[in-house]
């Protein structure tokens, strides 16, 4: 049998950071939308690959999408 060599993980870079993006705007839910589960939990930063910084935007705007009714709570 042939072993399997570990491919390293491949280097995430955090999508704001990329687009020099200071603001995560609640009002946009296209973008909050792809990080989001189909379960409607917010994807931690090991999954998104953001930076903390962004991370806790990311999450502040989902919640206040929510509030605003934009984004639904779940999906059921």
């Amino acid at each position: 049998m042939a072993i399997k060599e570990k491919q390293a993980p491949k280097f995430r870079r955090c999508q704001f950071c990329s687009k020099d993006l200071d603001v995560v705007d609640y009002k946009d839910v296209r973008l909050l939308s792809k990080f989001v589960s189909p379960y409607g939990k917010i994807d931690g930063r090991r999954r998104s690959g953001n930076c903390a910084k962004h991370q806790r935007m990311l999450a502040t705007a989902v919640k206040r999408s929510r509030q605003a009714a934009l984004m639904p709570f779940t999906t059921r």
